[in-house]
Protein backbone atom coordinates (compact mmCIF):
# COMPACT_ATOMS: atom_id res chain seq x y z
CA UNK A 1 0.00 0.00 0.00
CA UNK A 2 2.74 2.47 0.99
CA UNK A 3 4.72 1.58 -2.14
CA UNK A 4 1.68 2.33 -4.29
CA UNK A 5 1.24 5.71 -2.61
CA UNK A 6 4.89 6.51 -3.26
CA UNK A 7 4.32 5.56 -6.89
CA UNK A 8 1.60 8.22 -7.07
CA UNK A 9 3.95 10.70 -5.38
CA UNK A 10 6.53 9.97 -8.08
CA UNK A 11 3.95 10.86 -10.74
CA UNK A 12 3.00 14.03 -8.84
CA UNK A 13 6.64 15.16 -8.75
CA UNK A 14 6.93 14.41 -12.47
CA UNK A 15 3.86 16.58 -13.06
CA UNK A 16 5.44 19.35 -10.97
CA UNK A 17 8.57 19.23 -13.11
CA UNK A 18 6.48 19.48 -16.28
CA UNK A 19 4.44 22.37 -14.87
CA UNK A 20 7.54 24.34 -13.92
CA UNK A 21 9.10 23.75 -17.35
CA UNK A 22 5.91 24.81 -19.12
CA UNK A 23 5.62 27.86 -16.87
CA UNK A 24 9.14 28.92 -17.80
CA UNK A 25 8.75 28.28 -21.51
CA UNK A 26 5.41 30.07 -21.70
CA UNK A 27 6.18 32.72 -19.04
CA UNK A 28 3.01 31.76 -17.20
CA UNK A 29 2.66 33.00 -13.62
CA UNK A 30 -0.44 30.82 -13.23
CA UNK A 31 1.49 27.65 -14.07
CA UNK A 32 4.28 28.66 -11.67
CA UNK A 33 1.77 29.04 -8.87
CA UNK A 34 0.10 25.76 -9.80
CA UNK A 35 3.50 24.03 -9.80
CA UNK A 36 4.19 25.15 -6.24
CA UNK A 37 0.73 24.07 -5.08
CA UNK A 38 1.15 20.60 -6.62
CA UNK A 39 4.65 20.36 -5.13
CA UNK A 40 3.24 21.03 -1.67
CA UNK A 41 0.56 18.43 -2.33
CA UNK A 42 3.15 15.85 -3.35
CA UNK A 43 5.31 16.65 -0.35
CA UNK A 44 2.31 16.27 1.97
CA UNK A 45 1.40 12.86 0.54
CA UNK A 46 5.08 11.86 0.62
CA UNK A 47 5.24 12.81 4.30
CA UNK A 48 2.14 10.77 5.00
CA UNK A 49 3.66 7.75 3.23
CA UNK A 50 6.84 8.00 5.34
CA UNK A 51 4.77 8.20 8.52
CA UNK A 52 2.72 5.24 7.33
CA UNK A 53 5.81 3.12 6.75
CA UNK A 54 7.10 4.17 10.17
CA UNK A 55 3.84 3.02 11.77
CA UNK A 56 3.94 -0.26 9.84
CA UNK A 57 7.55 -0.91 10.92
CA UNK A 58 6.61 -0.24 14.53
CA UNK A 59 3.57 -2.50 14.36
CA UNK A 60 5.59 -5.39 12.94
CA UNK A 61 8.36 -4.94 15.53
CA UNK A 62 5.81 -4.78 18.34
CA UNK A 63 4.26 -7.99 17.09
CA UNK A 64 7.59 -9.81 17.32
CA UNK A 65 8.42 -8.56 20.80
CA UNK A 66 5.44 -7.22 22.81
CA UNK A 67 6.37 -4.36 25.17
CA UNK A 68 4.37 -3.20 28.17
CA UNK A 69 6.00 -0.01 29.47
CA UNK A 70 5.46 3.36 27.78
CA UNK A 71 9.19 4.20 27.82
CA UNK A 72 10.08 1.00 25.96
CA UNK A 73 7.32 1.61 23.41
CA UNK A 74 8.61 5.14 22.84
CA UNK A 75 12.13 3.85 22.28
CA UNK A 76 10.81 1.23 19.86
CA UNK A 77 9.00 3.96 17.93
CA UNK A 78 12.24 5.94 17.61
CA UNK A 79 14.43 3.06 16.47
CA UNK A 80 11.82 1.89 13.94
CA UNK A 81 12.10 5.14 11.98
CA UNK A 82 12.10 4.14 8.28
CA UNK A 83 15.75 4.96 7.61
CA UNK A 84 17.42 1.61 8.20
CA UNK A 85 17.86 0.22 4.67
CA UNK A 86 18.63 1.35 1.14
CA UNK A 87 15.00 1.58 0.01
CA UNK A 88 14.00 3.72 2.97
CA UNK A 89 17.02 5.96 2.51
CA UNK A 90 16.02 6.55 -1.12
CA UNK A 91 12.47 7.56 -0.33
CA UNK A 92 13.69 9.81 2.50
CA UNK A 93 16.32 11.35 0.21
CA UNK A 94 13.55 12.04 -2.32
CA UNK A 95 11.52 13.71 0.45
CA UNK A 96 14.43 15.88 1.57
CA UNK A 97 14.90 17.53 -1.83
CA UNK A 98 11.53 19.34 -2.12
CA UNK A 99 11.32 19.91 1.64
CA UNK A 100 14.75 21.54 1.79
CA UNK A 101 14.32 23.44 -1.46
CA UNK A 102 11.16 25.11 -0.17
CA UNK A 103 13.26 26.33 2.76
CA UNK A 104 16.52 27.18 0.98
CA UNK A 105 15.16 28.60 -2.30
CA UNK A 106 11.92 30.12 -0.99
CA UNK A 107 10.50 32.41 -3.69
CA UNK A 108 13.17 31.35 -6.19
CA UNK A 109 11.78 27.80 -6.38
CA UNK A 110 10.22 28.12 -9.81
CA UNK A 111 11.05 27.56 -13.44
CA UNK A 112 14.13 25.49 -14.09
CA UNK A 113 15.09 25.39 -10.40
CA UNK A 114 11.72 23.95 -9.47
CA UNK A 115 11.83 21.50 -12.37
CA UNK A 116 15.29 20.35 -11.32
CA UNK A 117 14.16 19.61 -7.77
CA UNK A 118 10.99 17.82 -8.85
CA UNK A 119 12.69 15.68 -11.50
CA UNK A 120 15.52 14.64 -9.17
CA UNK A 121 12.95 13.50 -6.61
CA UNK A 122 11.12 11.65 -9.38
CA UNK A 123 14.30 9.80 -10.37
CA UNK A 124 15.02 8.75 -6.77
CA UNK A 125 11.50 7.43 -6.28
CA UNK A 126 11.59 5.67 -9.65
CA UNK A 127 14.81 3.91 -8.66
CA UNK A 128 13.32 2.95 -5.30
CA UNK A 129 10.13 1.67 -6.95
CA UNK A 130 11.66 -0.42 -9.71
CA UNK A 131 15.08 -1.52 -8.54
CA UNK A 132 15.14 -1.92 -4.75
CA UNK A 133 13.62 -4.40 -2.30
CA UNK A 134 10.95 -2.54 -0.30
CA UNK A 135 10.18 -5.26 2.24
CA UNK A 136 10.35 -4.29 5.91
CA UNK A 137 12.89 -6.47 7.69
CA UNK A 138 13.98 -6.81 11.36
CA UNK A 139 16.70 -4.38 12.39
CA UNK A 140 20.28 -5.48 12.83
CA UNK A 141 21.49 -5.13 16.46
CA UNK A 142 23.77 -2.19 15.55
CA UNK A 143 20.77 -0.25 14.21
CA UNK A 144 18.74 -0.55 17.39
CA UNK A 145 19.84 2.82 18.69
CA UNK A 146 18.30 6.22 19.36
CA UNK A 147 21.20 7.68 17.34
CA UNK A 148 19.75 6.22 14.13
CA UNK A 149 17.18 9.00 13.79
CA UNK A 150 19.43 12.04 14.25
CA UNK A 151 22.46 10.61 12.43
CA UNK A 152 20.66 9.51 9.27
CA UNK A 153 18.33 12.52 9.12
CA UNK A 154 21.17 15.04 9.36
CA UNK A 155 23.34 13.12 6.90
CA UNK A 156 20.63 12.88 4.24
CA UNK A 157 19.50 16.45 4.69
CA UNK A 158 23.14 17.35 4.07
CA UNK A 159 23.19 15.18 0.94
CA UNK A 160 20.00 16.86 -0.24
CA UNK A 161 21.45 20.34 0.27
CA UNK A 162 24.55 19.36 -1.74
CA UNK A 163 22.28 17.97 -4.46
CA UNK A 164 20.51 21.32 -4.66
CA UNK A 165 23.89 23.07 -4.84
CA UNK A 166 24.90 20.73 -7.68
CA UNK A 167 21.73 21.36 -9.67
CA UNK A 168 22.12 25.10 -9.20
CA UNK A 169 25.79 24.88 -10.23
CA UNK A 170 24.82 23.13 -13.47
CA UNK A 171 22.33 25.92 -14.21
CA UNK A 172 25.05 28.47 -13.44
CA UNK A 173 27.49 26.88 -15.90
CA UNK A 174 24.83 26.79 -18.62
CA UNK A 175 23.82 30.38 -17.97
CA UNK A 176 27.42 31.57 -18.04
CA UNK A 177 28.21 29.76 -21.29
CA UNK A 178 25.00 30.56 -23.13
CA UNK A 179 23.05 33.29 -21.33
CA UNK A 180 19.31 32.89 -21.53
CA UNK A 181 16.69 35.25 -20.08
CA UNK A 182 14.63 32.24 -18.96
CA UNK A 183 17.36 31.14 -16.53
CA UNK A 184 17.94 32.92 -13.19
CA UNK A 185 20.68 35.60 -13.26
CA UNK A 186 24.24 34.52 -12.42
CA UNK A 187 24.50 36.46 -9.11
CA UNK A 188 21.34 34.75 -7.83
CA UNK A 189 22.57 31.29 -8.86
CA UNK A 190 25.94 31.97 -7.22
CA UNK A 191 24.18 33.01 -4.01
CA UNK A 192 21.98 29.89 -4.04
CA UNK A 193 25.01 27.63 -4.51
CA UNK A 194 26.60 29.24 -1.46
CA UNK A 195 23.41 29.10 0.61
CA UNK A 196 22.80 25.40 -0.01
CA UNK A 197 26.47 24.50 0.42
CA UNK A 198 26.65 26.16 3.84
CA UNK A 199 23.47 24.39 4.90
CA UNK A 200 24.73 21.04 3.63
CA UNK A 201 28.13 21.49 5.26
CA UNK A 202 26.61 22.18 8.66
CA UNK A 203 24.26 19.20 8.37
CA UNK A 204 27.00 16.83 7.15
CA UNK A 205 29.24 17.95 10.02
CA UNK A 206 26.47 17.11 12.46
CA UNK A 207 25.87 13.81 10.68
CA UNK A 208 29.53 12.79 10.90
CA UNK A 209 29.74 13.83 14.54
CA UNK A 210 26.63 11.93 15.61
CA UNK A 211 27.78 8.96 13.54
CA UNK A 212 31.08 8.89 15.43
CA UNK A 213 29.29 8.96 18.78
CA UNK A 214 26.97 6.16 17.61
CA UNK A 215 29.95 4.14 16.36
CA UNK A 216 31.55 4.33 19.80
CA UNK A 217 28.43 2.92 21.45
CA UNK A 218 27.85 0.26 18.77
CA UNK A 219 31.39 -0.85 17.86
CA UNK A 220 33.51 0.49 20.73
CA UNK A 221 35.41 3.13 18.73
CA UNK A 222 34.61 6.56 17.32
CA UNK A 223 36.34 6.06 13.98
CA UNK A 224 37.40 2.92 12.13
CA UNK A 225 38.23 4.20 8.62
CA UNK A 226 35.30 2.26 7.24
CA UNK A 227 34.81 3.13 3.51
CA UNK A 228 31.61 5.06 4.26
CA UNK A 229 33.33 7.02 7.02
CA UNK A 230 36.36 7.70 4.85
CA UNK A 231 34.36 8.96 1.88
CA UNK A 232 32.12 11.04 4.13
CA UNK A 233 35.28 12.72 5.40
CA UNK A 234 36.56 13.23 1.84
CA UNK A 235 33.23 14.84 0.95
CA UNK A 236 33.45 17.05 4.04
CA UNK A 237 36.95 18.23 3.03
CA UNK A 238 35.84 19.08 -0.52
CA UNK A 239 33.03 21.30 0.72
CA UNK A 240 35.27 22.76 3.41
CA UNK A 241 37.69 23.69 0.61
CA UNK A 242 34.81 25.26 -1.34
CA UNK A 243 33.78 27.44 1.60
CA UNK A 244 37.41 28.29 2.35
CA UNK A 245 37.97 29.35 -1.26
CA UNK A 246 34.85 31.51 -1.25
CA UNK A 247 35.25 33.23 2.10
CA UNK A 248 39.03 33.54 2.37
CA UNK A 249 40.20 33.49 -1.25
CA UNK A 250 37.28 35.41 -2.71
CA UNK A 251 36.30 32.77 -5.26
CA UNK A 252 32.90 33.17 -6.94
CA UNK A 253 31.13 32.02 -10.03
CA UNK A 254 32.54 29.31 -12.27
CA UNK A 255 35.22 27.98 -9.93
CA UNK A 256 32.76 27.61 -7.05
CA UNK A 257 30.26 25.96 -9.40
CA UNK A 258 32.83 23.37 -10.50
CA UNK A 259 33.76 22.68 -6.88
CA UNK A 260 30.07 22.10 -6.14
CA UNK A 261 29.97 19.61 -9.04
CA UNK A 262 33.09 17.86 -7.71
CA UNK A 263 31.62 17.71 -4.23
CA UNK A 264 28.43 16.15 -5.55
CA UNK A 265 30.43 13.46 -7.35
CA UNK A 266 31.91 12.62 -3.96
CA UNK A 267 28.41 12.57 -2.42
CA UNK A 268 27.26 10.12 -5.10
CA UNK A 269 30.19 7.81 -4.47
CA UNK A 270 29.71 8.04 -0.71
CA UNK A 271 26.05 7.08 -1.05
CA UNK A 272 25.93 4.72 -4.03
CA UNK A 273 29.51 3.76 -4.84
CA UNK A 274 30.59 2.78 -1.33
CA UNK A 275 27.35 0.87 -0.73
CA UNK A 276 27.75 -1.34 -3.80
CA UNK A 277 31.46 -1.42 -4.62
CA UNK A 278 33.15 -1.49 -1.21
CA UNK A 279 32.46 -3.68 1.80
CA UNK A 280 32.50 -2.39 5.35
CA UNK A 281 30.51 -1.81 8.49
CA UNK A 282 27.83 0.08 6.53
CA UNK A 283 27.23 -2.69 3.99
CA UNK A 284 23.82 -3.42 5.51
CA UNK A 285 22.53 -0.21 3.92
CA UNK A 286 22.16 -2.06 0.62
Amino acid sequence: MISQILGYVMLIYLLVGILFLMAELWSSARLKGLGRIVLWLGLGIHTGALIGRWAESYRLALGHSPIASFADKLQLIIIQVPLSNFYESLIFFAWCLPALSLLAFRRDLKGYLGAMVALLSTLLLAYASFGVDSQIRPLMPALKSNWLLIHVVTAFLGYAAFTLAFGTAILYLFQERRPRPSLPPLPLLDSLIHRTTVLGFLLLTLGITTGAVWAETAWGRYWSWDPKETWSLITWFIYAALLHARHLKGWHGRRIAWLAVLGFMSVLFTYFGVSFLLTGLHSYLT
